[in-house]
């Protein structure tokens, strides 16, 4: 075994087996073991002792890993880009995230789009970089080569996706592309509102948030996820259901897999957090598709992360430049910037409802890795990668936007109180966020399977 480099020790180490005071033992970038608290340091028979680090009393988690993130570079680096996104994902305890393929020019639809993505992402990169594909119409053909090129899967929308370049499947472009993902061995990912049911519900401009809720009612999302169902049991296919806001599909999914069909599904902190009621008119940084709820809505989503029925929480980082965010909700872009944000958001609610940083570190790290087969990413436990969050749980910040890394500093979390504060990021053994100064760019690109 190579010799132990690094021991990072703590009170409140965050493992598969409990939280417990341990000591991390780290060689060439990996956690060679989890030890007791007091464990000494090995004695190698060369080389310089291994430097050691103690948290304290702050918790050590597993690295976050965010599946869910508009890069948005390159073709739109002015709404974001690798440089300012990977800062961003770093200072909120983010080693790995998974960029979606839309909003970028190109669109991340055939390998060679694929291609260019990495050679833009690799000497910008602060964290680890995987990313997805995309399935929209007429590219079915390169679904499987851009599988062998590495992505993690595939994206699609069952209603249009706000950009031209990246335009929906209908029901039977879903079920050819489903098929052939399925065929060998892929997994789609889903934004699924049904666009009939936007079609039908009311339509009306402006600025009162309560009339951009009626245009994007949960029906939308109860009948795409119910099709969805209905084609994965057909096909005995993968596939994920991206942003779940509607709380009324939870039993809908619940019965399927019960029922064998291979469905996962994930929210973000914006609808776990941010409620209907709260949002004022006009302001459009709470904007997004499908649309942050009612309060009650948002209890039964909870309930679904205690039972087990939703997997993981992801940020969904949807940013753009500030001038898109005009005050009119139907023709505002929609998206949310939480990227830096959404551990201490979902923390901040979570301990308010009883939950646990285990709880926080399963929803977060451990099951968007499993989404996506990062087997090395996820855990505190021999064989992965050394990847850390330090997290000072009792300690409150108030939301400055100055102070947030992503290109615009536009977030529905501005002056919010949250608690818990990332005092440091580590990237297999090293750290590259530590109270506030980041490191450079050092994250790797990842493929399916590494």
């Amino acid at each position: 075994m190579s010799e132990v480099s690094l021991l990072l020790r703590g009170t409140r180490v965050v493992t598969p087996e409990g939280t417990r005071p341990a000591t991390i033992a780290v060689a060439d970038g990996a956690i060679a073991a989890v030890l007791p608290y007091d464990a000494e340091p090995p004695h190698g028979a060369s080389g310089p002792a291994p430097v050691v680090e103690d948290a304290g009393d702050q918790v050590v988690l597993p690295g976050l890993v965010d599946t869910h993130v508009h890069v948005n570079d390159p073709g739109r680096t002015a709404w974001e880009g690798f440089w300012t996104a990977t800062r961003a994902a770093a200072a909120g305890g983010i080693t790995t995230l998974l960029d979606m393929p839309l909003n970028s020019l190109p669109p991340t639809t055939t390998a060679a789009h694929l291609r260019v993505k990495q050679d833009v992402a690799r000497p910008k990169a602060h964290v680890d970089v995987g990313f997805w594909g995309g399935a929209v119409p007429g590219n079915v053909k390169d679904l499987r080569p851009l599988h062998d090129a590495g992505v993690f899967g595939f994206k699609c929308f069952l209603s249009p996706s706000g950009v031209e370049e990246f335009p929906e499947l209908d029901q039977e472009r879903l079920a050819v592309s489903l098929a052939e993902i399925s065929g060998f061995g892929g997994l789609l990912i889903v934004h699924a509102e049904d666009p009939h049911e936007l079609a039908a519900a009311p339509a009306r401009g402006g600025p009162a948030y309560a009339d951009f809720l009626a245009s994007r009612p949960r029906a939308a999302e109860n009948t795409a996820i119910t099709h969805l169902i209905a084609q994965a049991r057909r096909l005995d296919a993968r596939v994920h259901v991206l942003h779940l806001s509607s709380s009324d599909a939870l039993p809908l999914i619940a019965e399927a897999r019960r029922e064998g069909v291979r469905i996962t599904v994930e929210s973000c902190p914006h609808f776990l957090t941010l409620t209907a009621e709260e949002v004022p008119d006009g302001a459009t940084e709470f904007k997004c598709c499908p649309p942050i709820r009612e309060a009650a809505n948002q209890d039964a989503l909870w309930q679904g992360l205690a039972d087990g029925t939703i997997d993981c929480v992801v940020s969904d980082h949807s940013p753009c430049t500030t001038d898109l965010k005009t005050p009119d909700f139907s023709t505002a872009w929609g998206g949310i910037s939480s990227l830096q944000l959404g551990l201490p958001a979902i923390w901040t609610e979570a301990r308010r409802r009883g939950h646990t940083l285990e709880d926080v570190a399963r929803w977060m790290s451990t099951a968007p890795a499993a989404l996506a087969g990062l087997t090395g990413k996820g855990a505190i436990e021999a064989g992965r990668d050394a990847d850390f969050t330090v997290l000072a749980p009792d300690r409150s910040f108030t939301v400055d936007p100055a102070g947030l890394h992503h290109r615009n500093q536009v977030t529905a979390y501005a002056g919010r109180t949250l608690y818990g504060v990332v005092t440091s990021t580590w990237l297999r053994g090293t750290p590259i966020h530590r109270d506030g100064v980041l490191a450079g760019p050092s994250g790797r690109l990842l493929e399916r399977n590494n």
